[in-house]
């Protein structure tokens, strides 16, 4: 059986999207990164990186939330726009959500709640950047049913995963200055699928203090460099 080693992320969320609506049997593999178990040396040999989520199935062993969505569609055949135009598009799109949305997510998240200390500029730098890339989002989705057309694809997945958090970013906002994204976000979590999703949510209860402990299993390299 496919396990599934996941925290209550955004990259995790596409993860768990994915294993919804292809409806596949998975053990859940809880990591609470905020405890540190993310550095085990038995989660470390499925991920080097230390990062969830990661799946191993049949001897196969996946990490990174968009290489595990390209495994999975690929080896089951759904989600995966078809045609050379809605291929280039589907990946397109998808790898806009990693290497731009995704990681300057991240650091506005850490910059505006994890940071010991509040740094106006990188709060500033990246909450704008974010604010930018769900502009050129929301610029697609006003075009298109999709990111890589009529069909719903991984690249959807992708989106959702940062874009059903938003306002962990935003604020009470939220993505009121999207209303394309914001209906997306909607339609994608009125699908049957999210309810598995939101079912495995509640199922484990993760540490929540952001506290030096936490500080020090999340950013280790921080504690190395102060000291």
């Amino acid at each position: 059986m496919l396990q599934f080693y996941f925290h209550s992320t955004p990259n995790s969320m596409k993860v768990a999207l994915l294993l919804e609506e292809l409806q596949l049997r998975y053990e859940l593999m809880p990591i609470d990164i905020f405890k540190g178990e993310q550095h085990d040396p038995a989660f470390r040999k499925i991920n080097p990186n230390g990062k969830v989520p990661a799946i191993v199935e049949d001897g196969v062993t996946v990490f990174d939330s968009h290489a595990i969505l390209l495994h999975l569609a690929q080896k089951h055949g759904k989600f995966i726009t078809s045609g050379p135009a809605g291929y280039a598009a589907m990946l397109s799109w998808l790898e806009l959500v990693a290497t731009g949305l995704s990681p300057f997510s991240g650091q506005a998240i850490h910059f505006l709640h994890y940071a010991p200390e509040a740094l106006p500029y990188a709060q500033n730098r990246y909450v704008r950047e974010v604010e930018r890339h769900y502009g050129v989002f929301d610029q697609r989705l006003a075009e298109s049913e999709f990111l890589a057309g009529d069909d719903y694809s991984i690249a959807d997945m992708a989106l959702f995963g940062w874009a059903n958090s938003a306002s962990y970013i935003l604020g009470e906002k939220g993505l009121t200055d999207y209303p394309n994204l914001a209906r997306f976000v909607s339609r994608i979590a009125g699908r049957p699928a999210m309810v598995g999703v939101l079912d495995l949510w509640k199922k484990h209860r993760f540490k929540t203090d952001i506290d030096a402990a936490s500080r020090r299993a999340m950013f280790p390299q921080n504690e190395q460099a102060a000291s």
